[in-house]
């Protein structure tokens, strides 16, 4: 498979006959901060066995130029040597020393050295960012995760900068307005793990210490990083704080020292991703920086991020997946543990397994119900195929599976074959079966059985409780139904709701049963008086989908938010919203009970998924008729709440970033802009910089905000997020000359950051301007194949994603669709499932739709 894909078969190759001794990369970037320097230098040795001497191989490498390749001191014609993704040598010795010099190109994706200029004070700045595969756009590299080498980077950069790597540095030396930077070795690490962060960062500075069980004491500095503009809204003590009761935590779990020498934590501009586990040098959006005031939802999903990325420092960094088939032995592990630490590790954070069942197990359920659903353990042919299943199968099923494994093998049990694992294969590489020998060890269980049901198989299953009674109102028989193409063990909790003196609806009675076949009696339930509410999956023990009888249904039509439970309402507020998903319930019925019991949600990670899930409910699955009346109604409903809820709380504010996201008629409107003038005033409701754009983009959408006023707030906010939102909010004008614009931006030329590319595509493609933007669904099939060929891949997905035409459902847009996938059979595949995935998501759509009309 030549050019910029790799295939499995080819690593395979290659690793079967070459070990890595070692990388030493040079890199120059003092050309950084000129806008017309487009390149850097890089130049990478390598030192590296060959167990079939005269054999050949190549080096992976993007860049616009190569100027020298010299093996076992031989020069090498590097015009004819690398080949524009490649770098081919022949003639190999047992031990070879490979220099290869080139220019190396600043990227505006993401993807690679990213440079990003500061709007507010000019400043430039650097990070790398690789996984799965771009650390070849930087240096010179086998990019495959089981060739690791210590890897030694020597960076220069202009004198103000500070510089970090993996490692901790050395000599620092200034020269001409530069300094040079000399980092300490690495650990074995691979090469997509390996990170630069360069530029004039704001850093914040700590230490951990602990004593380990030989007596000896580890002493890790830790920073925390963001550009100096960012510096005024800084937590660094709060994250920092996170990160102590991490390493605390899992110190204790894992009894391995963390092995990577410093902690740095660098929060950088127009990143892909939430974070990425680069040993010593961990990077995240900085998003995670909060401008403005932000709900204790989003200090918990940071929380859980740094604990996330923290556990990749043993599963993933220390002890790494041999090819991305076994991805999951690292980020379905970091996903569980992200919401495992949270509790563990004493943080406040304590309804972190809430957030996971009713957020987390969301975006599993839709990825496992797409015609591309996978096993957790997938078949991963080449680098296009990673890129993709990085995906809610990967991180959120996984997970959830890994809770399961949990409560069966028994929490000792776990982590101490989680430490036989990182002692035996300490930077190494493992797949499946190296991970389940150390569980069956400790355990004492066969779990290949386990791992056939669950990790090894795709989909889905959904759990129905079936009762029956006798004419006083007991129990004569509880079953519970499984379906789905795949029967899998299930351990559940039943829960028996009744209401208590209060109204409030309580657990009344719990069962516990192994759920096996397409039927299983509960026997323990007969006798019992018929509760108001069975909830099925209680204490959320499993995988799966929840349905109701048709008496438990009505409870919750009329009780809903009275469940005292925090875990209980969160899992009967997924439950409904499947139902509406699978096309079961009607959305605006849906609709109705967000609208009766919203309201009383205390979780605010809960009330903010029951906002954009309603919403949805009302942009796709709901009777286009009943469309307007839908919107109208949250629209009432979250002005009614902003002005119940208590003055300055988090409800308060995430009832007017609601106000703003479904504001549409004149007095919900009339308000929006009273907000943002003084004219009008809610008690308690900041109205900081980030709910002043959420306002805006309310005004623009409608026709209702100029050019000038537009123009005037970003003068006012002249910082990267500004920009964002200030491109989101003049894609959102109901014009075509808008919607052409925001096309234009992204389609006809790839100059755009990453940032404004996901800025102009989220204003253009608005649901409530169908009308303007079906003429560019023909376009859109038209270039998916130039689009896919011509940009990165971050951006490719980003097009094929953001511009499918959605909005559209209607049976006209789905054939087209289909005709397109019927007639470019030999795409990419990773092209293919993308469109797939759409296409699958706008025929739901249109099944929700027929199920609301009736």
């Amino acid at each position: 498979m030549p050019g910029k894909n790799l295939s499995r078969e080819e690593a395979q190759q290659r690793a079967g006959i070459l070990a890595v001794d070692g990388y030493e990369v040079r890199l120059d970037v003092t050309s950084a901060p000129d806008p017309a320097a487009a390149t850097f230098r890089s130049t990478t040795t390598v030192r590296f066995r060959c167990s079939r001497p005269g054999a050949s191989t190549f080096l992976d490498l993007l860049a616009p130029a190569v100027r020298s390749v010299t093996l076992n001191g031989r020069a090498l014609d590097a015009a004819t040597a690398y080949d524009g993704a490649r770098v081919h040598v022949d003639g190999l010795a047992a031990e070879n020393v490979l220099t290869v010099e080139a220019d190396c190109a600043y990227s505006r994706t993401g993807e690679g050295l990213h440079r990003f200029v500061d709007p507010a004070d000019g400043e430039t700045y650097l990070y790398t960012h690789y996984e799965p595969a771009d650390a070849r756009r930087v240096f010179a590299t086998f990019e495959q995760p089981d060739l690791k080498a210590p890897f030694t980077f020597t960076v220069t950069a202009p004198a103000e900068w500070d510089v970090r790597s993996n490692a901790v540095h050395g000599n620092v030396t200034a020269e001409d307005g530069a300094r040079t930077w000399e980092f300490a070795p690495t650990k074995p690490i691979s090469t997509y793990l390996t990170a630069v962060v360069a530029g004039p960062y704001h850093v914040e500075r700590d230490h951990y210490s602990r004593e380990l069980a030989d007596g000896t004491v580890l002493d890790i500095p830790l920073s925390a990083m963001c550009r100096k503009s960012l510096a005024p809204h800084f937590d660094a003590d709060e994250i920092l704080g996170v990160t102590k009761l991490g390493l605390d935590f899992f110190h204790e779990q894992f009894g391995y020292p963390y092995p990577f020498g410093k902690y740095d934590q660098a929060f950088v501009p127009e990143y892909n991703i939430g974070a990425m586990e680069n040993p010593g040098c961990v990077t995240f959006k900085e998003d995670f920086v909060f401008r403005s005031k932000v709900t204790d939802a989003a200090y918990e999903n940071r929380a859980n991020v740094i604990l996330h990325e923290m556990a990749h420092m043993w599963f993933g960094d220390l002890v790494t997946p041999r090819w991305w088939d076994d991805l999951w032995l690292k980020e379905s592990f970091a996903d569980f543990m992200g919401a495992y630490a949270l509790i563990g590790a004493n943080t406040r954070y304590s309804s972190a397994w809430v957030t996971f069942a009713n957020q987390r197990k969301a975006w599993a359920y839709r990825q496992d119900q797409l015609p591309t659903t996978h096993p957790i353990t997938a078949d991963i042919r080449d680098l296009e195929d990673a890129k993709l299943n990085f995906d809610g199968i990967t991180y959120a099923k996984g997970a959830a599976v890994l809770k399961q494994l949990v409560a069966y093998v028994g929490s000792d049990a776990f982590f101490e074959g989680s430490r036989r694992y990182f002692q035996r294969h300490a930077f190494g590489n493992t797949e499946l079966a190296d991970l389940l020998d150390a569980l069956e060890e400790t355990s004492g269980r066969d779990l290949k059985s386990w791992a056939a049901a669950w990790l090894q198989t795709a989909g889905v299953n959904a759990l129905t409780p079936q009762v029956t009674t006798d004419a006083e109102g007991r129990i004569t028989e509880l079953a519970v139904l499984q379906d789905g193409e795949v029967s899998r063990p299930h351990r559940i909790a039943i829960g028996l709701y009744d209401r208590d003196a209060d109204g409030t609806l309580v657990r009344a009675g719990r069962l516990e049963v192994d759920v096996t076949g397409a039927r299983t009696v509960v026997p323990e339930a007969a006798g019992r008086t018929r509760p108001a509410l069975v909830l099925l999956n209680d204490e959320d023990l499993t995988y799966c989908k929840v349905r109701f009888d048709e008496e438990s249904l009505e409870a919750l039509r009329t009780g809903l938010g009275d469940i005292g439970d925090d875990l209980a309402r969160a899992l009967a507020w997924s439950a409904v919203w499947n139902l509406t998903r699978d096309a079961l319930m009607p959305a605006r019925d849906y609709v109705a009970l967000v609208l009766r019991f919203a309201g009383q949600e205390g979780n605010i990670g809960v009330l903010q998924s029951l906002h954009t899930q309603a919403k949805t409910a009302v942009d796709l699955y709901a009777d286009p008729a009943w469309r307007g009346e839908g919107a109208r109604l949250l629209a009432d409903g979250a002005l009614r709440e902003l002005r119940a809820a208590v003055p300055g709380s988090d409800h308060q504010l995430a009832w007017a970033r609601f106000l703003a996201q479904t504001a549409g008629g004149a007095e919900h409107l009339g308000l929006v802009r009273g907000l943002l003038t003084g004219s009008a005033r809610i008690d308690g409701l900041d109205v900081d910089q980030e709910l002043r754009w959420a306002l805006w983009l309310a005004l623009a959408a409608s026709g209702q905000a100029s050019d000038e006023e537009l123009a005037a707030e970003l003068a006012a906010d002249n910082t990267a997020g500004g920009k964002r939102q200030y491109t989101v909010c003049l894609a959102a004008r109901p014009t075509p000359e808008a919607k052409a614009s925001a096309w234009s931006a992204v389609v006809d030329s790839d100059e755009l950051p990453n940032a404004l590319v996901e800025a102009n595509i989220a204003g253009f493609a608005l649901p409530s301007h169908r009308d303007l933007t079906a003429l560019y669904a023909a376009p859109y099939f038209k270039l998916l194949e130039r689009i896919w060929s011509e940009r990165t891949i971050e951006i490719a997905i980003r097009f094929v994603g953001g511009f499918f035409p959605i909005a559209q459902t209607d049976e006209p847009t789905l054939a087209e669709a289909d005709a397109w996938l019927d007639g470019h059979p030999q795409a990419a595949p990773a092209l293919r499932r993308l469109v797939l995935e759409r296409r699958d998501d706008l025929a739901r759509a249109l099944r929700a739709q027929a199920c609301d009309r009736g």
